[in-house]
């Protein structure tokens, strides 16, 4: 019979990365498939887990085995102290989804700000700042001057991929990194800001098939991050706002991240073009505006409430319809991405570069490469060629998952 060697780690370790990770102690236990009173035991320290078991539980907790062997816990920073009040997500009660996806932006943004002073690069600052006061209407013009981008290339774009593509670009030149994260539900989070300057982060949700929704996400969410350049939000462990003010502060980012996407201008100039009272637009004429600008029905119809094209009430008519229309679609088919698609789509092309910039100089290793990549080593030079057709023109990937 062969002997199960134990492991020598730290119990005070165990509890930590099981915490950390946002685990109950249930929940581990039945991926380990032991008795809930044996990690518990593990974790006083009356028994010792296998070196077997403790591979596991460090591969669950994503962290690195040598860290279950450390003589005290890593001090780290709270994750409220790191992102955007959200929604329905409890400042040091988060999901391990979304746990795990926020340490992977933050490790991703750290290890851009250590690779661009290595190779001597420097990252745009992201300096737009907003304020409540100023007006939604002001910020999301302001935020539109900012990333470049015209209403003639934005009607000139292909469909709605090629938007996303086109606006996450520009935001990435703006200074801010956009990375996309995934198993995490749309209930939870579409979109979350991270406040970290002078590289500040935006996260989409993957599970977002929409890529007009992601647009909507990424400028919503970009709108938070020019208030907190301007001090006029924090982050979510001490954003002190009342739930009526918060619902406001959300309406505002919508409307300002509405009117980013859809110029009043350029939205006047297209209503001028047709003949529909308000509130009479239904789901069809939403849909055949909002295909114009490459955005949700939904952003359109959220554009249109703030042109006064819909009153509050007619605009929750047109959205109760809009959400019947929804139900009556079939079920989307997902494509299957290959594993360089989700490497870009996650960690996106600005991010990819770099490291492969970095292994080129021999800055990092293979191996460092794969583990920033998420990425085995085989698919790398896959990813290299695709990054390349992107700078000879050719459109590249959908970024999908």
């Amino acid at each position: 019979m062969a002997v199960m060697t134990a492991a020598e780690v730290n119990p005070t370790l165990l509890a930590w990365a099981r915490e950390q990770s946002g685990y109950a102690p249930e929940t581990v236990a039945k991926r380990l498939g032991v008795k809930p009173d044996r990690l518990e035991a593990w974790e006083r320290g009356d028994l010792k887990p296998t070196v077997r078991q403790a591979q596991e539980l460090a591969k669950y907790y994503h962290r690195p085995f040598g860290v279950l062997f450390l003589p005290q816990p890593p001090v780290v920073a709270p994750l409220a102290s790191e992102y955007r009040r959200l929604p329905g997500v409890q400042p040091g009660v988060e999901s391990p989804e979304f746990r795990l996806a926020l340490r992977v932006m933050l490790q991703r943004r750290q290890v851009t700000l250590e690779l661009s002073e290595e190779l001597g690069q420097a990252w745009p600052e992201f300096t737009t700042s907003a304020h409540q006061s100023d007006g939604a209407s002001k910020v999301g013009q302001r935020l539109r001057s900012a990333l470049g981008v015209t209403i003639e290339q934005q009607l000139a774009w292909r469909d709605e991929w090629q938007a996303w593509r086109e606006w996450r670009a520009a935001v990435e030149n703006a200074g801010v990194l956009v990375f996309q994260f995934p198993k995490v539900p749309l209930e939870q989070a579409r979109g979350v800001s991270l406040f970290e300057f002078p590289v500040p982060v935006v996260g989409i949700n993957s599970k977002e098939s929409s890529p007009g929704a992601r647009v909507y996400s990424l400028l919503h969410e970009l709108v938070h991050v020019a208030l907190a350049v301007g001090r006029d939000e924090q982050v979510a462990l001490t954003e002190r706002r009342s739930a009526a003010e918060w619902r406001e502060l959300e309406r505002f980012a919508e409307e300002a991240a509405s009117e980013a996407i859809i110029p009043d201008s350029a939205l006047q100039e297209q209503l001028r073009r047709t003949s529909v009272a308000r509130d009479a637009w239904d789901v069809r004429q939403v849909r055949a505006l909002a295909s114009k600008f490459r955005v949700t029905p939904l952003a359109m119809a959220t554009r249109l409430r703030s042109a006064g094209a819909f009153t509050w009430a007619g605009y929750q008519l047109w959205k109760s319809a809009w959400d019947d229309f929804v139900a009556s679609l079939p079920a989307r088919k997902g494509g299957i991405a290959t594993p360089v698609d989700k490497t870009l789509g996650r960690a996106g092309r600005p991010f990819s570069q770099l490291v492969l910039e970095a292994l080129d100089a021999n800055r990092i290793t293979a191996v460092d490469a794969s583990r920033y990549l998420d990425l085995k080593f085989d698919h790398v030079e896959k990813l290299r060629a695709e990054l390349g057709e992107a700078r000879a023109g050719a459109s590249g990937t959908d970024d999908g998952e």
